[in-house]
């Protein structure tokens, strides 16, 4: 948990927003909220995610994880009024507690979903509900495999090393590198880079490792998907897509507004007048 946990954020008469971020669609959220005087707690995890942030008087980052009980913890003394969840499609601990958080305290939860894109018929990509589904098969067997699944999911791949040539790209943060190095990935076999990335760099990149199977999640495109799915079909390489777990959310959208009128219901309609 944070050391910033105690934090002094700018007095709130009319309670927070908890808005749980460290993605492009929560960045975009503090910047629709922001003429709205929302007063407003952005959770990332990483030091990093901070600077992704443009700095407002209503606005605190706090850095950090949660467990349940520090969920619960969280909420009451930063006074929260709504929870705005645009965590990202992977973070299924961070749902599930906020979740969880939400309904014991009685507060107002919103998941914010980024859109799942359409299936491609044009590339030869396949869905796996699992990375364990993946591996029980033979798709990597013997082949020069990349993939951009974050740092968590790559101990899973740790067993592949001498059955394929690995590669990975993550971003480039200490844990991340750690996580990667722990699951057997040399400095040779890992690339560091922080979205968004250009077709041009897929491009080459896929064609300097000589890429002959890449394997990703369902992150839309603020993860790079339909890139991904455009350079795959150029090269005519086969895309393997890990589809996004299964949460079951009480409120959610895909639509800005939506986020927007939640929040003048929840914090203080009289400011907006």
């Amino acid at each position: 948990m944070s050391t910033a946990f105690n934090q002094s954020l700018q007095v709130c008469h009319h309670g927070k927003l908890w808005l749980i971020g460290g993605t492009q669609e929560s960045i975009k959220i503090t910047q629709a909220i922001a003429p709205e005087n929302v007063c407003c707690i952005v959770s990332v995890t990483t030091e990093s995610a901070r600077s992704l942030y443009r700095s407002a008087s209503c606005l605190t980052i706090w850095v950090g994880r949660l467990t349940l009980a520090q969920t619960l913890e969280f909420i009451q003394q930063q006074q929260i009024k709504a929870i705005v969840d645009a965590s990202h499609p992977y973070a299924v601990e961070v749902s599930h507690n906020a979740i969880a958080a939400a309904q014991q305290l009685q507060i107002p939860y919103l998941r914010y979903e980024r859109p799942i894109l359409l299936s491609s018929t044009e590339s030869a990509s396949e869905n796996f509900d699992s990375f364990e589904a993946l591996l029980a098969t033979n798709y990597l067997q013997n082949k020069r495999v990349l993939l951009t699944v974050g740092y968590r999911p790559l101990q899973t791949f740790q067993a592949w090393h001498d059955r394929a040539t690995l590669f990975a790209r993550i971003l480039p943060s200490a844990i991340a590198m750690t996580a990667a190095a722990q699951a057997g990935f040399t400095p040779d076999r890992l690339i560091c880079l922080r979205p968004p990335i250009s077709a041009e760099l897929e491009l080459a990149l896929w064609r300097q490792w000589q890429i002959q199977l890449v394997i990703t999640k369902a992150s839309g495109k603020p993860g790079g998907e339909d890139i991904k799915r455009l350079v795959a079909t150029q090269l005519g390489i086969p895309l393997i897509t890990i589809s996004r777990p299964i949460v079951n959310y009480p409120q959610q959208t895909s639509d800005l507004s939506v986020v927007l009128d939640f929040c003048r219901q929840h914090l203080n309609p009289s400011l907006y007048s």
